[in-house]
């Protein structure tokens, strides 16, 4: 059974970590349960999964991820400009702080605020690690196949 490789239709109970490339660690397992997920469910996203294809049960590896593989490019046209009054009075406005919108969709998207001037308010609604080369460190525990959903 330790021999069956990752891929579609498998379950894999693995160790991650996301890095930036300064070894600041941003999300990890390794101290830790280590996280299960079945490939395709969509937990881990695609080009993460991508990494893992075809690796086995006690391998670990180390990929440094672009951020067109990671998630995307810092995009200018995500930075919007709101006035001071669309926000309630009592709210913190200040960069860094993020703030949950509603988009067309009414799904929840969440941006953070890049700039204040005087009656303007500029929020960036670009991913938070938009941009940025990351290492992903990955150690496979189990691989599984997925259990029928039926």
């Amino acid at each position: 059974m330790k021999e069956l490789p990752v891929d579609k239709g498998t379950r894999v109970k693995l160790h991650f970590a996301l890095k930036f490339t300064d070894g600041e660690v941003i999300d990890s397992t390794f101290e830790k349960e280590p996280a299960t997920l079945e490939i395709g469910d969509d937990n881990l996203p695609e080009n993460f999964e991508a990494y893992l294809m075809g690796m086995k049960a006690g391998e670990r590896a180390s990929y440094e991820v672009p951020p067109e593989k990671a998630f995307g490019q810092h995009n200018p046209n995500n930075l919007q400009t709101f006035k001071r009054h669309e926000f309630s009075a009592d709210m913190v406005l200040e960069p860094g702080v993020m703030i949950s919108f509603a988009d067309a969709r009414q799904s929840e998207l969440p941006g953070v605020v890049s700039r204040v001037e005087g009656d303007e308010v500029e929020v960036d609604f670009n991913h938070p690690l938009a941009g940025r080369t990351l290492t992903f460190e990955v150690e496979i525990i189990d691989v599984e196949p997925a259990k029928p959903t039926h």
